[in-house]
């Protein structure tokens, strides 16, 4: 895929790893769309992205929970950049506890974020990939096939979300659209509620995982890598 002037649109892509991804797509001359629920942190990244000086970036407030949310980003993608190449359903978020701690709400903002979520992106925008042949990325977790204490209500929307994404890609096929999932294990970013620090330079970074989605994209049309597993090349000792 020649990448100038295609255009992506990323949830969750006001920091960490949707950040990391947009930033890769504008430097290699794409336009973008990211979708964030606070406005103040989309319109920073935004400014950010504008100065990278190749492609252009648009910010579209929006939660993934919202299916009419949804289907305005996608409209306003459309209407502001004319297409639609790529969709990035990246947003997540983690609650951890064990079962008996979790709370009813913990668990349904988890499930309806990181797997209803990503349907809804995908519901919304399917219509106009079509029309691109374009490609869809979910973004998961290794925590999609490996199950730790106290991550029952995460390790569940990710394990969801594998199996949907996996489905999807056959679903989707015969449309020419390509989908694949990154599965990253650990990730320098403040997800966890605290900021990276130096010392956690060993973990994977989020332009690293923005690298292997470019390289996803210029891969070539008759293949498919539906299922990347991506760890740090080298953790600490234990």
């Amino acid at each position: 895929m020649d990448l100038t002037g295609k255009v992506a649109l990323i949830t969750g892509g006001s920091k960490g790893i949707g950040f990391g991804i947009a930033e890769a797509l504008v430097t290699a001359g794409m336009n973008v769309c990211i979708t964030a629920r606070h406005k103040d942190e989309l319109e920073k990244a935004t400014a950010r992205l504008n100065r990278q000086g190749n492609g252009k970036a648009l910010g579209i407030p929006t939660d993934v929970r919202s299916f009419e949310a949804q289907k305005r980003a996608v409209a306003d993608t459309i209407s502001t950049f004319s297409q639609l190449d790529v969709l990035i359903a990246n947003a997540g978020v983690g609650h951890f506890g064990s079962v008996e701690t979790l709370s009813l709400e913990a668990w349904q903002e988890v499930l309806e974020t990181n797997l209803t979520g990503v349907f809804l992106s995908v519901k919304a925008a399917v219509e106009e990939l079509k029309k691109t042949r374009g490609y869809i990325i979910t973004i998961g977790s290794l925590a999609g096939t490996n199950f730790f204490a106290g991550g029952s209500a995460y390790n569940a929307s990710k394990f969801g979300l594998t199996g949907f994404s996996q489905a999807m890609m056959l679903d989707l096929r015969p449309y020419g659209i390509r989908v694949t999932t990154i599965m990253p294990g650990s990730v320098a970013t403040s997800f966890s509620g605290t900021n990276p620090t130096e010392t956690e330079r060993w973990k994977i970074q989020p332009e690293d995982l923005g690298e292997m989605v470019l390289y996803l994209l210029r891969s070539p049309a008759g293949t498919l890598a539906s299922k990347v597993e991506v760890r740090p090349s080298q953790p600490p000792s234990r």
